[in-house]
Parts: C-alpha cells; structure tokens; sequence
C-alpha cells in the first residue's frame, strides 16, 4: 500500500498560502502543488527575477492557477517589515515558513546575526510574528516551519546564539535546525493557551536533492566539494518532489496534532511522510521560552496575541 503523496492533498480552493523560498527546490514544489489544489499562493523570495519567473511558470503549468511574487528577504528585517506591511489579504490560511541556507562560511545578516540563525531563524520568527493577525483570523490556519534531520548534530547555545566564541558551518546550521524546532514547540504551547485553533507544526525532506547542497561550496569555489554534493544529490538522496510531501503533509493533511514533526519514513532519509524522531532538547519548554524572549528581543518583534 503506498503512501501518503500529493494526489492527497484536501481541496485548497478558497484558501491564501505564503511559501517562502518558492522560486526553486522543495519551496517550489510546494507552492505548485497548494496551487494545484486551488490555493492562492505568494511566493515569498529574494529575488524578483527569479520569484517573478517561479510565479509564471507555476500559471504555466497548473491551469487556473493562482500565484504571485512578493519580495521578502529574511536576511534583512526591514524587508520582512516590508512584506508583512504589503501583504494585501485579510487573513493567511498556511504560512510555510521554509527559505533557508546551509553550511555557509561565516557571515551576517544585515542586521549583523549569524547568517544561519538570522535567516533560518530569526527572519521566520519575524515574519510569523507579524503576519500572526492574518493568520489568528483564519478560521484554520497553519504554520509549518522546515527543520532538517541535521539539527541532531547540536543544540543551541542560548548564551552564544551568533556562534561568536566557536564557528563551525555544520554546528551553526545545526543549531539554527533546533531553533526552528524549539520555535515550533513553544508556538504550539502559546497557540494552546490563546485557545487558538492554529495548528504549528515543523517537517524535514530527509536527504532531497535540491540546489542548497551545492550553494555553500558554489559561493566558496570548493570544486571538490561541490562535486561531491552533486555525486550525492544523484546517488542517495530522493527527489525533491518526494522531499517536499512532508511540508504538503504537515500543511493540509488532516489531523496533524500541533508540535508535529514529520519527515520521510524510511530512517529519516527518504519515503512517505511520516512521525520523525526528534532530539529531547528540540521539547525543552525552558529552552523554547528563553529563545523566544530572546529572539523578541533581537528583532523587536513582540507576538502581542501570544503571551507567556
């Protein structure tokens, strides 16, 4: 019996969708395949040009479509203040939260936070927190945030959140996993106690092929490991249509329990979507606490519907 898989998706139609990171790879199946289902989608990318030809060629290829390009670099929170104050719709059905980089050498934002923390984290954190009113006005909105099966490698450090005393690629996308997922988690707790009927939830694609494996050492000019990203994107890792099932999942399928974390099923690397292992440290109610106050603070966005 084979599993869950796109033709599953429930009927969208009616329904408003932000993808962010939807001009390629899994954001971009998963904005084609809401759209498919009849959602309006926003694809929410830093490039124009490449955000704009996304949106057309989703319209080219999904009859009736619904899609369009709006700007959002979460590298840069005046461009996610930009966003949220441009988003044209009165309410958000689905927010999935899924841009990110991974393994780059060290760098800021613009906002001078470590590029993995500050993009995959804290640009998402902002941008949840300002579209929060679109979404509490939904009358079953979801947010899914994309972890990784790498955040295992390492919790975060709550007193060393820019990685300043130690720099290692994988420890910092690592850690920027975990605060996805401790994101998550206290989302879900917050939402319960508003007596919220959003739905917070996190999902992996296990091992896809897609273009952020190569886009670290592309930028670095390491050829040799490059090549070998490209010789393991062909050998062992799943489609990126198969890897993107666990964010449709997670974003329609019925019955996901808030805090979800789904991923593929066979050893977190590949298959249907499923339940996925998650580190303990990942359910650490003081921990997600002190990240969130934290990460408030850093971005002075305060999630003024969702108190403590």
């Amino acid at each position: 019996m084979s599993g869950w898989n796109e033709k599953d998706i429930p009927d969208q139609h009616g329904r408003v969708a932000v993808v962010t990171g939807a001009n390629s790879g899994i954001g971009h199946i998963t904005a084609r395949e809401l759209a498919r289902r009849g959602a309006r989608v926003v694809l929410a990318c830093r490039s124009e040009a490449r955000g704009s030809e996304a949106a057309d060629r989703i319209v080219a290829e999904v009859p009736g479509a619904e899609a369009e390009f709006a700007r959002l670099d979460l590298a840069d929170l005046s461009s996610v203040r930009e966003f949220a104050a441009r988003f044209p719709y009165e309410r958000l059905d689905l927010l999935v939260n899924n841009a990110g980089v991974m393994a780059l050498p060290r760098g800021t934002t613009v906002d001078g936070f470590e590029t993995h923390f500050g993009v995959n984290h804290l640009g998402h954190f902002a941008l949840t927190g300002l579209l929060l009113p679109a979404l509490l006005d939904a009358p079953a909105a979801r947010i899914v945030t994309l972890s990784s099966f790498m955040h295992v490698l390492a919790d975060i450090d709550i007193d060393d959140l820019d990685s300043e005393r130690r720099y290692g690629r994988w420890t910092a996308y690592a850690r920027s996993k975990t605060a996805n997922l401790l994101f998550t988690h206290e989302l879900a707790r917050r939402l319960a106690a508003a007596g919220s009927r959003v739905v917070a939830a996190s999902a992996h694609p296990g091992y896809a092929a897609t273009n952020l494996q190569t886009a670290g050492p592309r930028a670095e000019g390491r050829k040799g490991a490059e090549r070998l990203m490209e010789l393991g994107n062909r050998v062992l890792a799943q489609s990126a249509e198969a890897g993107a099932l666990p964010s449709l999942h997670a974003a329609t399928a019925p019955g996901v329990r808030p805090d979800a974390f789904l991923g593929p099923r066979v050893a977190m690397w590949r298959g249907s979507p499923a339940r996925s292992w998650r580190a303990p440290w990942t359910l650490d109610d003081a921990m997600g606490q002190r990240l969130w106050a934290a990460s408030e603070e850093l971005t002075g966005v305060v999630h003024d519907r969702l108190k403590a």
